[in-house]
């Protein structure tokens, strides 16, 4: 695990669009996994101004969303396929047809679940998966006591989820109790992870997540256990991790991240 502090939300979001950005121009046919939440806004409107200014072509590229509410149609204003459409595919030159989210208002929750695990294995598998982490230290919907060997599956959501996303519901009484979500299994399984984490409100659980126990209970922990795992934070999500100076020394010397510094 790398973990990069930058000097603000800014600096982060761009720091994780042009990463993306760079392994979407080296592999044109790159299989993107994306993340929903505020965080992912800004980093969305960078990716978008990438394309308009700079030619960023995502016509080949094919994507799968980490997760969707139970019960709620595409079309719902609510729903992360409206989000994603709204924030990223609308502003880019994505086939929409290699745009991928699981389907919440399935009639075969169970059957929806495997067949989304079936069409990531498909496509080749996850190249660069995409992620933030909730205040219930959860990525994706995998809550605590979520098995980390966990596969795409339904998730009741935790009530720390609800306080945080029911706001966003014009009536947050009708935020869905239930999620379809990757499993921990299923997000370990990509071969590169990048995850952004900004904001205060998110530093007790990013130290959590990344240095204190591998835990069920805070899902984000397993990605200790990935090989390739990018976190990029901003001072304030950074504010109680105890190693700073040793992540700040690893990206001012080492030579991968030469052209990321002045970002």
């Amino acid at each position: 695990m790398e973990i990069i502090i930058r000097p603000t939300s800014e600096s982060a979001a761009m720091l994780t669009a042009r990463l993306i950005a760079d392994a979407l121009r080296k592999k044109p046919g790159i299989t993107l996994g994306l993340a929903t939440g505020r965080t992912m806004e800004k980093l969305y409107a960078m990716l978008g101004e990438m394309h308009k200014n700079e030619g960023l072509d995502f016509s080949l590229c094919k994507t799968f969303n980490l997760d969707e509410y139970v019960g709620l149609k595409p079309t719902d204003p609510n729903s992360y396929r409206s989000y994603m459409n709204k924030h990223l595919f609308s502003h880019v030159n994505i086939d929409i047809r290699n745009t991928h989210l699981p389907n919440g208002y399935a009639g075969d929750l169970a059957f929806e679940c495997a067949e989304y695990e079936k069409e990531i294995v498909e496509c080749g598998g996850i190249d660069i998966q995409l992620l933030g982490i909730g205040r219930s230290g959860h990525i994706g919907f995998n809550e605590p006591l979520s098995s980390l060997a966990s596969r795409t599956r339904a998730k009741a959501l935790s009530p720390t989820t609800f306080a945080q996303n029911s706001p966003l519901f014009e009536n947050p009484n009708d935020m869905p109790k239930f999620a379809l979500t990757m499993g921990v299994g299923t997000i370990l399984e990509a071969k590169r992870i990048l995850m952004l984490v900004t904001g205060e409100e998110k530093a007790e659980i990013l130290a959590k997540s990344v240095e204190g126990p591998v835990t069920a209970m805070v899902s984000g922990s397993a990605l200790q256990l990935h090989p390739h795992c990018t976190v990029i934070v901003d001072e304030d999500a950074g504010k109680f991790l105890t190693e700073k100076p040793y992540y700040r020394w690893i990206f001012d010397n080492e030579p991968e991240w030469d052209a990321y510094r002045t970002l």
